[in-house]
């Protein structure tokens, strides 16, 4: 990894870090709730996937049972390393097209940049960073758009392509199968560490850095249609709104669930965000936590950033952690 000679730390010039930054997912749900349902008078296209279950990107058809995958993401830094940060903000945007079973065929660049304290040679750390990983993933990278702000943001719009056939959303989970995650949780409390002590967890890194191609391909492979992945919300709030569309509780095994090293002491520690306890604020009222402790229930809520994918089904290499049941009386239960 590389910088810029003089050490500039760039999760403090921002007042969050990667998607724990994202507005509470209460609020959102309230902010967009007249936004769903509606559309044009006369489409141009079909909208096969839109706003309605807060799935992880848009579709519309196109000819030949293809679809157009379309999504967007950003945010501050979440690492001080600039290379590192235009990395994770790439993979995090691509994670979306893969989470719907999809590829990335192209991107543009979405970047915020406080010229007048940061310098130029940072920004292009950023991008060539974001420009290497969509390299890595075959996506092109067509330009994009900056603007002059007070905080560092960086993402991409990312464009794609998915058999329709194969699709995987929010809310095709079916009762009597399994869940399984593809990446470990933990991101959110060794990044809120790193903020404040500058202690990096390299592990964190590779894990925010690492693309869930592999994953996305081996879930369409193994027939899987109900899936998501895991980001700012925490493993507790995707799942709840993927348990909630399709009609089903989902119960997770805490003692199955993995972590990254160093994440239970950095939690221990009090490195914890406050999107972390937004999202557990909002599905504590539908889920069931009276066998887990509140250390747990904190881990499974914690704010990841490009976290892996959640699927309702089994690929090799990734735990099971859980199970879809039929609808009770939480949406969410852990064991």
């Amino acid at each position: 990894m590389t910088t810029a000679p003089a050490r500039v730390r760039l999760t403090q010039f921002a007042h969050g870090g990667g998607c724990a930054c994202k507005i509470p997912p209460g609020e959102l749900e309230s902010v967009v709730a007249g936004l769903t349902g509606t559309g044009p008078g006369s489409p141009n296209a079909e909208l096969v996937v839109g706003l309605d279950d807060g799935d992880d990107a848009a579709v519309v058809r196109l000819a030949g049972g293809q679809g157009l995958v379309l999504t967007t993401d950003f945010f501050t830094p979440v690492v001080d390393d600039a290379y590192s940060f235009g990395r994770i903000a790439a993979a995090n945007a691509l994670s979306d097209v893969y989470a719907m079973g999809g590829t990335p065929v192209v991107a543009v660049n979405l970047l915020g940049w406080p010229r007048d304290v940061l310098p130029a040679e940072l920004a292009a750390e950023v991008l060539r960073g974001g420009l290497e990983v969509a390299q890595e993933a075959g996506c092109h990278v067509g330009g994009g758009h900056s603007i002059d702000d007070p905080e560092p943001k960086y993402g991409m719009a990312v464009t794609g392509l998915v058999d329709l056939d194969r699709i995987i959303r929010n809310d095709a989970a079916q009762a009597g199968t399994p869940l399984s995650l593809t990446k470990p949780l933990g991101v959110g409390v060794l990044n809120s560490r790193m903020k404040a002590t500058g202690e990096v967890s390299e592990e964190a890194v590779a894990s925010m850095t690492a693309l869930n191609r592999d994953a996305g391909r081996a879930a369409v492979a193994a027939g899987i249609r109900a899936g998501t992945d895991v980001t700012g919300f925490g493993l507790l709030g995707h799942l709840y709104k993927m348990a909630r569309a399709s009609g089903v509780t989902a119960v997770v095994d805490a003692a199955a669930v993995p972590y990254l090293a160093g994440a239970r002491e950095a939690l221990a520690d009090g490195y914890v965000s406050g999107g972390t306890r937004r999202n557990l604020d909002w599905v504590r009222p539908h889920t069931d936590l009276s066998a887990a402790t509140e250390d747990d229930a904190l881990l499974l809520a914690d704010a990841q950033t490009s976290g892996g994918l959640l699927l309702g089904g089994e690929v090799p290499g990734a735990p099971v952690i859980g199970e879809f049941v039929p609808r009770r009386e939480h949406v969410l239960i852990v064991r």
